[in-house]
């Protein structure tokens, strides 16, 4: 247990310097070009059809760190048009592309390519393409901040390979309709790997074939809708384990791929997985793909929440790699990447935003799932420390919020900024009962949907019966921490707000001599009897207090 701050900071820095650096997304000033714009924009020739099915099938050679395969893009008509856009990042190749039998034509700009149908694409009817493609993928440089394939081998000098994508895009390492907008209905995964290796991807096994090629063909198939960087493939000298868990929606099967060497620790350190599908059902309801199973996966990188294949490479250790991100010793009662990674399947995989500029429906929810778990097994005092023990991260550098149609993240502060952001909406709302059915409202009202951060604002507005507009504003647009000035004079209490927005309107409540009020502050002082020298403020709120 690392008690020291200064410690911590070392490694957390170290962690955000990683965030900050995956191509540019959280620098400060970014100059946008046609390509952030063909990728982070719902285009022309994407607005004009809508995702129903693929099917990737890859080979994956890794002692040439080779890749090769098709997709087969299902796809229903909206609207007329001949051009289709298909993105595939160099230095992949895209080889022909076939509909029909047929092959077309196609143009590229960089990371998009057009293709130019021949075949009428009659509104309403359903209709495919297949993309053949190969080439040496990006290695990833630091997974998965800064992703691609990662190219490693276990200790015992076997292929350890894993993919990550976030970010940077699926596109990095399979042709797809890079949007986060248009989730595919469904999905097959085929993953061609060496007989001596497993390859595990989303959902559930259908079929292992082998091959007289010394090559074995692992047939996954995924029943849900699924975001693109939420698709992965996983190859080692896996074992795997599972068990049964009674929940919400049924029997879920829960599987575990693990490196052969480490089978016996992780039996016991992934009892973790259980526990967290118990408190995130009750926080959140019933876990969103019981069709498709949940699995823990091994990797050669710290992890990931690809969706029913989330990705584990923790080190079997407590914390974030041993480290407390709150640095009250509640965070190392957990292992950070399953229970966090893990409340990704309800936001980010349930959920989705439209546009990565939204990105923080993914990662503050997400983030403050890590104090509910706590709340849920060791009660609120536990979590609440936790979370407001996380605000030691938030850099304030800018807003959470990015810019939109560009494929552009807001900043790092999504998590744990967003997180007391959501902590201190539920401190405002005073009433667990209805904040537990708004978390569980959202999943059920925006099941296996693409949302918009208005959507999400509206609907938590709308549940809680205030008006937090001017809440959401403050803390995802700006860098400003509202700061509550008072004084107490005479047994009477002036206070405002300072350093908010226009029209911030939040109410504060406040305790003094057994009694609990809620203030109104405004940018302008106002005054109140209270027959008191001193007021307490819950620290929940996050909040600057500064008294004159």
């Amino acid at each position: 247990m690392i008690k020291r701050r200064s410690s911590f900071l070392i490694v957390f820095i170290c962690f955000l310097s990683v965030i900050n650096a995956q191509d540019g997304l959280f620098s400060h000033t970014h100059k946008f070009t046609k390509q952030d714009t063909l990728r982070g924009s719902i285009t022309p020739e994407r607005a004009w059809w809508d995702l129903t099915f693929y099917h990737l099938n890859v080979s994956v050679d890794p002692e040439k760190k080779f890749i090769k395969g098709k997709n087969e893009i299902r796809y229903t008509v909206l609207n007329s048009k001949k051009t289709l856009q298909v993105d595939l990042q160099p230095p992949l190749k895209i080889t022909k592309v076939l509909q029909d039998g047929k092959e077309l034509k196609f143009t590229s700009d960089t990371n998009a390519h057009f293709i130019h149908l021949k075949k009428k694409q009659r509104k309403g009817k359903t209709n495919a393409i297949t993309v053949f493609y190969e080439g040496k993928p990006k290695v990833a440089k630091n997974a998965p901040w800064d992703g691609g394939f990662s190219w490693k081998k276990d200790g015992n000098g076997k292929h350890f390979v894993a993919t990550s994508c976030q970010g940077l895009g699926a596109s990095i390492w399979w042709p797809n309709k890079d949007h986060m907008y248009d989730e595919v209905d469904s999905m097959a995964i085929s993953v061609r790997v060496p007989k001596d290796l497993t390859g595990v991807a989303n959902g559930r096994l259908r079929k292992v074939e082998k091959h007289t090629d010394n090559t074995t063909s692992y047939h996954w198939y995924v029943k849900n809708p699924i975001n693109n960087y939420g698709v992965n493939v996983n190859i080692g000298d896996y074992v795997n384990f599972s068990e049964k868990y009674n929940g919400e929606g049924g029997e879920l099967d829960m599987n575990y791929y693990v490196l052969k060497d480490n089978l016996s620790e992780a039996k016991e350190h992934f009892k973790d997985a259980p526990k967290m599908m118990k408190a995130f059902e009750y926080w959140f309801g019933k876990y969103p793909f019981y069709e498709d199973s949940f699995k823990l996966v091994e990797v050669p990188y710290l992890g990931m929440e690809h969706q029913s294949s989330v990705t584990y490479g923790n080190k079997y250790l407590k914390g974030y790699l041993g480290n407390d991100l709150s640095g009250t010793g509640w965070g190392l009662k957990f292992d950070f990447i399953i229970i966090h990674e893990a409340g990704h399947e309800w936001f980010a995989n349930n959920i989705t935003n439209k546009d990565i500029a939204d990105m923080w429906v993914h990662e503050s929810f997400t983030a403050y799932s890590e104090s509910l778990f706590l709340e849920y097994y060791y009660g609120k005092k536990a979590g609440s420390e936790y979370v407001i023990g996380t605000r030691r991260n938030i850099a304030n550098d800018r807003p959470i919020i990015g810019v939109y149609d560009v494929n552009h993240e807001g900043s790092g502060d999504m998590y744990y900024k967003g997180a007391n952001m959501i902590n201190t909406i539920r401190t405002i709302i005073n009433n667990d009962d209805k904040w537990r059915a708004i978390l569980r409202g959202l999943n059920k009202t925006f099941f296996h949907k693409t949302v918009t951060t208005q959507e999400i604002e509206n609907y938590i507005s709308k549940m809680a019966g205030i008006d937090l507009s001017k809440v959401f504003d403050q803390y995802l647009r700006t860098i400003q921490i509202p700061t509550f000035e008072y004084k107490i004079e005479n047994e009477e209490l002036f206070y405002k707000w300072t350093n908010v927005i226009k029209g911030f309107d939040m109410p504060l409540r406040i305790k003094f001599d057994n009694k609990e009020i809620v203030l109104q502050p405004t940018t302008s002082w106002s005054k109140m009897n209270i027959n008191s020298n001193s007021i307490f403020i819950d620290d929940n709120y996050y909040i600057n207090k500064e008294k004159k």
